[in-house]
């Protein structure tokens, strides 16, 4: 892995450890000489987990949009940000430049994001290992309630297997690098749906 987008809010949220977290996490992957790509902000856990990366030698790659440019106050030194004219780009960009996606505590936009990037692999788009950096049980309640998509018969066992959590970013990124993706079948079947 060279390279880990990090889905993340631009809030820094109510409590200090998120935005610890985040500099931990961005310092931690330029240690593993892993590139950091997110969403571009200076503010929030977003800018934390830029600015950890940074501090400790490692690339930290912003990909924001033009009408995010100055609201979400653009992160001015980044090894590189790029400007899309779109959201829907943005995360084009992001997949392209990643090896596998991280959500780290956020809002709607984290969780609209992560949840794109591993329905595209549940229906066979990638193979890239997506997954939650649990910080302090964020996302507790968001992984009963997958576990319970599969009660209900809404997710395949399997596809719930491609959502990899974990409390600690040593042992994600262990899963992440022992992720055997499932074989890509073309998307989903008849009987899968």
């Amino acid at each position: 892995m060279k390279s880990l987008c990090i889905f993340c809010g631009s809030s820094g949220g109510t409590k200090p450890l998120y935005l610890e977290s985040a500099r931990a996490v961005g310092a931690a992957l330029a240690r593993e000489k892993i590139t950091v790509v997110y969403g571009g902000a200076s503010v929030g856990v977003m800018g934390a987990i830029a600015d950890g990366a940074l501090s400790a030698g490692g690339r930290a790659i912003g990909v924001i949009p033009e009408s995010l440019f100055s609201k979400e106050v653009a992160h001015e030194g980044l090894t590189t940000l790029h400007r899309v004219r779109s959201m829907h780009e943005r995360k084009t960009l992001m997949y392209d430049l990643a090896d596998g996606f991280i959500a780290l505590p956020g809002g709607l936009g984290t969780l609209e994001e992560i949840f794109e990037i591993m329905t595209w692999a549940q229906l066979g788009l990638h193979q890239k290992p997506c997954g939650f950096l649990n910080v302090d049980g964020y996302f507790d309640a968001l992984i009963q309630f997958l576990d319970r998509t599969v009660i209900e018969g809404f997710l395949k066992p399997k596809h719930r297997r491609l959502v990899l959590v974990e409390n600690s970013l040593k042992k994600l990124l262990t899963r992440f690098r022992e992720f055997k993706p499932a074989p890509l079948e073309g998307g989903l079947r008849k009987d899968e749906v």
